[in-house]
């Protein structure tokens, strides 16, 4: 077994693409309509389904903002060079709402950043 995907209901489904694309670096994998059910469906990652997890971004027609409840924490990415990735994103237009540093009571090195619809990204040293 293998996690597939995680789905995160957006607002706006160009802008979220725009953001996990131009923004994070992901790829556009697959995008369907489903115009009898009112929705959207985007898959965007970093490789392959068949070999990598994906993001399935949902748009329902209709629907431009959701309520994100107190469960949801957030994605993690690896990184090897936190703090140019940070300075990327943030050049690119993205949101940074942690600075690189380490985590609370520990010594890894993490920074936030939020996609348009408030969702987290957490981003994680991972020396290569």
């Amino acid at each position: 077994m293998r996690i597939l995907h995680t789905m995160l209901r957006v607002g706006d489904l160009e802008k979220s693409l725009d953001f996990y694309t131009r923004v994070i670096g992901m790829k556009l994998l697959r995008r369907h309509d489903y115009p009898d059910g009112k929705f959207t469906l985007a898959f965007v990652g970093f490789g392959p389904e068949d070999t990598h997890p994906a993001l399935e971004l949902t748009h329902n027609w209709g629907v431009e903002k959701y309520e994100l409840g107190t469960a949801y924490g957030h994605v993690a990415l690896g990184v090897p060079d936190i703090r140019a990735t940070c300075d990327a994103i943030r050049q690119a237009g993205g949101k940074v709402v942690r600075e690189p540093g380490p985590m609370k009571h520990g010594t890894t090195v993490i920074a936030f950043v939020e996609d348009p619809d408030g969702y987290r990204v957490e981003l994680i040293q991972k020396d290569t």
